[in-house]
């Protein structure tokens, strides 16, 4: 099961996702490296959620990742992945998230709030109730709530890894025995549905709501003007490339990095569920 969270991690990073971090694209503080060693890092604890409990085990994955990256790589793809993993391997996904969920409690608030504060997120902002500057006083899944509707990440939480399960896990279902071939331009793919259909809390945080409904706008058009182009296509890839100069402007303050944490979780659902098979090192 590590492997499978570490395959998931790399291969989203490892895809030339429009605005992301990439092997051919860095940000001035983060390489696709950082995320190589981040994924290294958090893997193992993330498989003991189920044991220890979602909150620590997010946790102890953010505080191994802050041992070897000096930026916030991951805390998103944890905490999306900590219960997607804490569901028991002899259950499904859809099954078993659900009580996953309802069984997390004020103490797995309490050590994923310390988490978001040794991993210093930007843009956080502060919140009028269960702030992340105090301890909680409410379960995880109650504090998610209250922030469903400014991050992506807390959304999942409310509404049962919707987005992961039934819309990113059927899309990688359906290239199937694909991936293999074509896994880059699906995980692309991917990050652009999912980017389309959500507009990217991040985005909205740094740059307002109307900058993430943009890029989200674009994200459709990326989608409608690439349909019937072959995956690799020449046209495709200049189309895509146009879309992720505009999201690296500004400082690459239009980086759509919530998405980008969507796309791991639904890899790792993928895997895990065996929708797709992943050949790495």
């Amino acid at each position: 099961m590590a492997e499978a969270v570490r395959h998931a991690c790399v291969l989203e990073a490892s895809a030339a996702k429009p605005g992301n971090v990439h092997p051919q694209a860095s940000f001035a503080d983060l390489t696709f490296d950082d995320f190589v060693r981040s994924a290294d890092a958090a893997s193992p604890a993330l498989v003991r959620a189920a044991q220890m409990g979602v909150g620590q085990s997010v946790f102890q994955a953010i505080e191994a990742t802050h041992a070897v990256v000096s930026s916030n790589t991951n805390l998103g793809i944890v905490l999306l992945i900590a219960p997607l993993a804490a569901v028991p391997l002899d259950r499904p996904l859809r099954e078993g998230i659900g009580e996953v969920l309802s069984r997390l409690t004020r103490d797995d608030a309490a050590w994923v709030y310390r988490a978001i504060r040794l991993a210093q997120p930007g843009s956080l902002g502060t919140a009028n109730e269960q702030d992340i500057a105090n301890e909680p006083t409410e379960t995880l899944l109650e504090v998610m709530k209250l922030a469903a509707d400014r991050d992506g990440v807390a959304a999942q939480y409310a509404n049962g890894f919707a987005w992961v399960l039934d819309e990113g896990l059927p899309f990688l279902s359906s290239v199937g025995q694909d991936f293999g071939q074509h896994w880059e331009a699906a995980v692309i793919e991917l990050h652009l549905r999912l980017l389309a259909e959500h507009p990217d809390t991040l985005i909205a945080r740094k740059c307002g709501d109307s900058v993430a409904a943009e890029a989200s706008r674009r994200a459709r058009r990326c989608l409608s003007e690439q349909v019937g182009l072959p995956l690799e296509s020449a046209e495709r890839t200049r189309r895509i490339g146009e879309f992720d100069q505009w999201l690296r402007g500004d400082g690459h303050r239009r980086n759509p990095g919530t998405t980008a944490d969507l796309v791991a979780a639904c890899l790792f659902a993928a895997i895990r569920e065996r929708a797709i098979e992943v050949l790495m090192t």
